[in-house]
């Protein structure tokens, strides 16, 4: 059983800078596609970020590109994405995802396992 936990999320200024974390256990990310994405309130969930099994692929989403990296250490189990230059329509629960079926995908459906999420406040 593959378990994805997130880590790092919080409270920020506008302009700040977080970096998340996804840990994953019972399979390396090495042998998966690692994925971000998010979900505001009232609003369905959307594609953020996404790495290829071997890391040397990476794609954004239009409105983070140039502000979030992806990046994943197979030898550490653990898919990150830095967030720089914060806004707050940023603000929402971000979910690491993992695929074992594609690389580098952003459909969520393609993904097999998904973490629980965690949030990212981004204040004006």
């Amino acid at each position: 059983q593959v378990q994805l936990v997130e880590s790092g999320g919080g409270l920020v200024q506008a302009g700040g800078s977080l970096r998340l974390s996804c840990a994953a256990s019972g399979r390396t990310f090495s042998s998966s596609a690692g994925g971000w994405f998010r979900q505001a309130p009232g609003k369905e969930r959307e594609f953020v970020a996404t790495i290829s099994r071997s890391g040397s692929r990476t794609y954004y989403s239009d409105s983070v590109e140039g502000r979030f990296t992806i990046s994943k250490d197979n030898a550490k189990n653990t898919v990150y994405l830095q967030m720089n230059s914060l806004k707050p329509e940023d603000t929402a629960v971000y979910y690491c995802a993992a695929s074992t079926v594609i690389t580098a995908t952003m459909v969520a459906s393609q993904y097999d396992y998904w973490g629980q999420g965690t949030q990212v406040t981004v204040s004006s």
